[in-house]
């Protein structure tokens, strides 16, 4: 009892540690001995949806497969919460290391069903392998965890093998959460703004916000390079409530028919209440809830269909619109379009961006047009940047454009100067 993890009955952490050092000092020449952690993606999730009982069931069935899997002299073990690591002993050169890898990913990725809910997670693995990555059993395990990281940060559901460079960005990470966490508290971020036009008025109507990081040292910060690791690290959550009340606050300085639109992150849908989130904005800020519009992405829909749905149409209940962001670039279903209570359809900027040179690109646009027509959604074309960009929209009979073409993201304070730019740009080219 006191070797073995009670729950999933694989050696702990005490007994693989032991295991490991008599298996280095028995590493024969020219072969290696890997340590091989490995992380259930999306386990918090399956706690957070189903109850801690189908987690724990969830694991026991993972501890399963391990042992399916392993054999003799190869081990695994449970280090701990959703993390368990398998040690290949006698890995004659890195080929047999990469096939077993693959073969984990294979299995453990394969549906559960575990207490009458039928669940799929992925995994993410670091590897560390001796006598290249050092001898030290606390060294290798560390060198694997480090690894782990840096597979969970670039590409969940992969395997990445140790380099010492990984302990860098897993330096400047770490560095990026504390800096993250003061620009909250020091209110570093921004908001910018981008204006969305409609091509049968030629007015602006509506201006999405893009959050920005005014950083101390590095200067203005592209979303790009936070956001993704706001969201693993559990801040994305307070970040997107602040955007969504400045955004309404900012709104209300804005002449009164022109909407404001607030990006939404899966995890907001997964973790918050966004229907009292947005309550609270609303009315705190005074903006009419049909001057509010939401995106969300095609990813969120992936997430917890059901559960998507249900807020979506709580949201829409408030008052508020809907709109599906980057079509076309992820899984959409058509289904989403007749299951979802979208208002608009956003097309992603890569069709937009090759319509002047690419006749499929153009039959794309067009045939989502049209279909959005029926449907009574509207649609925008995302990416429009140039003079031709623009009357290929128009010909497809899109009804807002958003692009460089009529002004970047402008900080709130020069919403107003946009307005006459565009209001100017638009009367030339009419």
């Amino acid at each position: 009892m006191a070797h073995h993890d009670g729950l999933s009955g694989l050696p702990n952490r005490g007994l693989l540690k032991e295991r490991i050092k008599q298996a280095l000092i028995d590493v024969a020449p020219g072969t290696s001995l890997a340590v091989v952690c490995l992380n259930i993606d999306g386990f918090k999730g399956v706690n957070t949806h189903f109850g801690h009982s189908v987690g724990d069931a969830l694991l026991q069935s993972v501890a399963k497969r391990l042992r399916k899997m392993v054999r003799a002299p190869n081990f695994a073990a449970r280090l701990g919460a959703d993390e368990f690591a398998v040690v290949q002993t006698r890995a004659q050169r890195k080929q047999q290391t990469v096939e077993l890898s693959g073969r984990l990913l294979s299995e453990l990725c394969k549906p559960y069903r575990v207490l009458g809910k039928n669940i799929t997670v992925g995994v993410s693995i670091g590897i560390t392998m001796a006598p290249d990555d050092g001898v030290n059993v606390d060294s290798l395990l560390r060198n694997a965890g480090v690894a782990l990281c840096h597979a969970k940060a670039s590409k969940r559901g992969s395997f990445v093998f140790f380099r010492p460079e990984h302990e860098k960005e897993l330096r400047e990470r770490h560095q990026l959460e504390g800096d993250l966490k003061t620009a909250l508290r020091d209110e570093q971020f921004e908001l910018h703004y981008q204006p969305l036009v409609d091509l049968k008025t030629n007015e602006v109507t509506c201006f999405e916000a893009l959050m920005r990081w005014r950083h101390p040292t590095r200067g203005l910060v592209s979303p790009a390079e936070f956001i993704p690791f706001a969201e693993e690290a559990g801040l994305i959550m307070a970040m997107g409530d602040w955007a969504m009340r400045q955004a309404c606050r900012d709104a209300m300085t804005w002449p009164e028919h022109i909407k404001v639109a607030v990006n939404l992150s899966a995890v907001q849908f997964e973790k918050g209440n966004l229907g009292k989130a947005t309550m609270s904005a609303l009315n705190d800020s005074g903006l009419p809830p049909n001057r509010l519009e939401l995106e969300v992405t095609e990813s969120v829909l992936l997430r917890d269909e059901t559960k998507t749905q249900e807020t979506l149409h709580k949201l829409r209940s408030l008052g508020v619109g809907v709109s599906l962001d980057d079509f076309g670039t992820a899984f959409a279903s058509l289904n989403y379009l007749r299951s979802f209570p979208f208002d608009k359809i956003k097309i992603d900027q890569i069709f937009i961006r090759d319509m002047p040179v690419r006749s499929d690109c153009v039959s794309i646009v067009r045939a989502v047009a049209a279909l959005t027509r029926v449907l009574g959604l509207k649609t925008v074309a995302e990416g429009v940047e140039t003079q031709r960009h623009l009357d290929e929209v128009l010909a497809a009979h899109c009804d807002e454009a958003q692009g460089f073409y009529f002004s970047r993201p402008v900080p709130a304070s020069e919403v107003d100067a946009v307005l006459s730019v565009c209001r100017a740009k638009l009367s030339a080219a009419a």
